[in-house]
């Protein structure tokens, strides 16, 4: 998935607190539900779009759908990241080394 997409999803406030939870722990609908102030279609909807943009998986346990984050959905949005980051040192670096300078 591309970053935008990645970016997308997480720009809901509900929906990171849904991937948070899910980061820390494997977790089903129910669970996610009674910890968050949402029913639990609407936590299977924010987790469908998490799905879709490659930043959770879902396993069967039973009846269960399990939740866990899956990490390699991170990695465009920290590669678009970090070649800003590398920027932005870069020019701290600069005005830093031009303040001895100076």
């Amino acid at each position: 998935m591309a970053y935008k997409d990645v970016l997308s999803a997480l720009g809901d406030s509900t929906r990171r607190k849904v991937f948070e939870a899910v980061a820390k722990r494997p977790r089903a609908v129910g669970d996610l539900a009674a910890d968050l102030p949402v029913s639990r279609p609407a936590v299977s909807q924010h987790l469908k779009v998490l799905s879709d943009a490659g930043l959770v998986v879902c396993r069967a346990e039973g009846a269960r759908r399990i939740y866990a984050a899956r990490p390699e959905g991170l990695a465009d949005l920290r590669a678009w990241l970090e070649q800003y980051w590398s920027d932005v040192l870069e020019n701290f670096a600069a005005e830093v080394n031009e303040g001895r300078d100076a």
